[in-house]
């Protein structure tokens, strides 16, 4: 029996034509088994957020082939999308929702039973520290409040197989204990993580597999322990195997030279 969650062959992506014409995904290759915290790592522009929009159906014009619990993606996606959860990095939200209507209308989408519905907000609520706003209009929060609602729309449907991309922007840092700690959670109950970021402590911290991509293409593959060199940090293994390390002497020549 095959327990991977997501099979990625020869996947490449362009955007343009002609001239202007720019291949941001030049034949990813990539098998994930179910269970696991993949961290998907990478530079700006490396492919991070396409690979991400693709898997969750958001981007259709791909070459390759996907398939996700076992089900091709062209042929099934809206199978597909009832079983997955995506949390982005800043997305629109109904402002003039409460996340109690909001969350709602989601779980009805998604048809879940309205007396799991109910259960199931008020927990992940209370959980983010956010049911004491539950019916109060989101227009008045605040990017960090707003985040924890994207992040709460993402699992509401108990998703098999979990999609973030930066899904910690604009949160303090007791939320992204709460965050890193939901995660282990969810993959400890066999959930597939999927976590894009360039944030290298926390995916150092809860992530089972690393995978690096730079311009297009997977340059690293393995556990932190399999990629770092003596006591390397993540931050160093990036930075030596996308070649940022020139930046760094350039910036430390650069800072030589004003004394």
């Amino acid at each position: 029996m095959n327990n991977s969650a997501i099979i990625i062959q020869g996947l490449r992506k362009s955007y343009g034509r002609g001239t202007n014409r720019k291949e941001v995904l030049k034949g990813i290759d990539l098998e994930v088994k179910g269970g696991q915290i993949i961290g998907y790592i990478g530079p700006n522009g490396a492919g991070k957020s396409t690979t991400v929009k693709i898997l969750c159906g958001l981007l259709k014009d791909f070459e390759g082939d996907i398939q996700v619990n076992g089900l091709n993606l062209r042929d099934h996606e809206m199978e597909i999308k009832s079983k997955i959860g995506y949390v982005p990095e800043t997305s629109a939200i109904y402002e003039t929702l409460t996340p109690n209507e909001y969350l709602s209308l989601l779980a009805t989408l998604f048809e879940i039973p309205e007396v799991k519905t109910k259960e199931r907000i008020d927990s992940l609520l209370k959980f983010f520290g956010m049911i004491e706003y539950a019916d109060q209009r989101m227009d008045s929060f605040s990017k960090g409040m707003r985040q924890k609602i994207l992040i709460i729309a993402g699992i509401i449907n108990n998703p098999d197989i979990i999609f973030l991309d930066e899904p910690l922007s604009g949160l303090d840092a007791n939320s992204v204990i709460l965050v890193k700690e939901m995660l282990t959670k969810l993959a400890e109950q066999g959930k597939t993580i999927f976590y894009s970021s360039h944030l290298m402590d926390v995916v150092e911290k809860i992530s089972d597999r690393i995978v690096l991509i730079n311009d297009g293409v997977v340059i690293a593959d393995g556990t932190f322990e399999e990629l770092k060199l003596d006591n390397s940090s993540l931050e160093q293994v990036f930075a030596r195997l996308t070649g940022s390390t020139e930046n760094t002497e350039e910036s430390k020549a650069m800072f030589e030279s004003l004394n």
